[in-house]
């Protein structure tokens, strides 16, 4: 890794990466050839946690060529330099913000996208003239081994690197000099990573998760916000850091959004959704049994069934769930869906607001107001009103946490922002140098350079 990371250290300095016709250049590399890995991605995320082809191209491949040509249109216009306005007390002069590269880049990614996380930054990070290292999740070995044959087939290894691996290539990796980490995963590895950069003063970018909360109130459309609420929960078999983690039903509705939700599940997978093609497994036996716990004596509505030797876990809905219940302790990370009844809206909004702020919010409702008030008063990453998922895959927007839920963001322009310095320059003249502030600096100067700040 040393000698890896001297090639790329001398690599950036020579200053190739500064040109944009040079990044662009390795983009369009990476759009001509990702079409060649289209059947081996889909095949290997299959065969990591059996997740369906039809949801791989949506959330992983067809994001990436996405973004990709969202960069090849408008790196150039993104990479000039920024005119700012400059002031008086720098007259003559023009004021500029250069963006630049930060230099070598560690990307740390996860295994429930294990395509798209990787993939997805490391777009951004050579746009914005990076050296990268990618480090893809063991648990997703499959995709993990297709990523690294590609990319280190590729590219030179002094411009960018995968390296496969365990915990223990991670913490090998973070004692290492970075000028940037980018890490997506669990909030407790985000604290590691974020202790570890720290010790360097190194800058980083945490994307990690929460609890993310689906309000249904009154006035929402139930059989719309049934069948999208079902969607996103279980999509990638609900192993998503946005996925719907519980959802708050005003009690005038709870009865019928829990009716409407059973009947969508079937409607969706089956009458046995562990016969479904469309329905996806846990990642590990770790996983499994975790998420199996969460259950436990907890009121089923529908679903609870599992399969150790499948990893199978049944789309599930909990009823009549408390605040104080096991299940509403952790983020979930998996099919298991409590639905907590609420009278009025102040009193969830008070709950909501002593909790950890999440990653992403979901509001149904029809009422302007109800969703104003909502929206004024819930701090969150991110969110999507009368729907949920849908705003990760809009590259205009930025995607990100908060709070414990992580900080920085990316997607589209977010990600050059990111993986770039933004360098602040002052050009300045010759002609009229103002002699005011030179020494010595004698009382008739103090007076007016007084008199100049108010006048300014």
């Amino acid at each position: 890794m040393d000698k890896i990371l001297e090639q790329q250290r001398r690599f950036f300095n020579q200053g190739l990466t500064r040109d944009v016709k040079f990044r662009l250049a390795q983009l369009k590399i990476l759009k001509k050839n990702l079409p060649l890995l289209e059947d081996q991605v889909l095949q290997a995320i299959k065969r990591d946690f059996g997740k369906p082809e039809f949801e791989s191209y949506i959330s992983e491949f067809g994001q990436i060529k996405k973004e990709i040509d969202f960069f090849i249109r408008h790196l150039r216009s993104w990479s000039r330099p920024e005119k700012r306005s400059s002031i008086l007390l720098n007259f003559p002069s023009f004021s500029e913000i250069r963006y630049e590269p930060y230099g070598l880049v560690l990307i740390i990614s996860p295994w429930n996208l294990p395509f798209h996380l990787a993939m997805l930054p490391l777009i951004g990070a050579l746009a914005a003239g990076n050296c990268v290292v990618l480090k893809p999740s063991e648990l997703s070995a499959n995709t993990s081994r297709v990523i690294a044959g590609f990319i280190n087939n590729l590219f030179d290894k002094s411009l960018v690197f995968v390296i496969e691996g365990g915990v223990e290539t991670s913490q090998m990796l973070l004692k290492e000099r970075w000028d940037y980490i980018f890490f997506t995963g669990s909030k407790a590895v985000g604290k590691i990573v974020a202790q570890q950069a720290a010790r360097n003063l190194i800058p980083c970018t945490l994307e990690l998760g929460g609890k993310s909360p689906v309000i249904v109130t009154a006035q929402a459309h139930l059989k719309n916000a049934a069948k999208r609420i079902v969607w996103a929960k279980f999509f990638t078999g609900g192993q998503t850091c946005i996925a719907p983690d519980f959802v708050l039903a005003h009690e005038s509705v709870y009865e019928n959004l829990l009716q409407e939700m059973k009947a969508v599940i079937t409607r969706f997978y089956g009458p046995d959704p562990s016969q479904s093609p469309d329905y996806s497994r846990i990642i590990n036996k770790h996983h499994w049994q975790r998420i199996k716990d969460l259950i436990g004596a907890a009121n089923v509505c529908c679903g609870g069934q599992t399969n150790p030797e499948q990893l199978y876990i049944a789309p599930t809905i909990l009823r009549d769930t408390n605040w104080s219940d096991p299940v509403m302790a952790e983020e979930i990370f998996g099919p298991v869906l409590p639905v907590i009844r609420y009278r009025e809206k102040d009193e969830i909004v008070a709950k909501l607001q002593q909790m950890e702020k999440p990653l992403a919010a979901y509001i149904f409702s029809e009422s302007a107001e109800e969703i104003e008030y909502f929206l004024k008063r819930l701090l969150f990453g991110g969110g999507v009103v009368n729907d949920a998922l849908v705003h990760y895959v809009n590259h205009h927007l930025p995607f990100g946490g908060v709070g414990q839920s992580g900080f920085g963001r990316y997607h589209g322009k977010e990600s050059f922002l990111t993986f770039s310095h933004a360098k602040a320059v002052v050009h300045r003249w010759r002609m009229f140098d103002l002699p005011l502030r030179y020494p010595p600096y004698t009382a008739v100067k103090f007076k007016f350079l007084k008199k100049l700040f108010d006048w300014l």
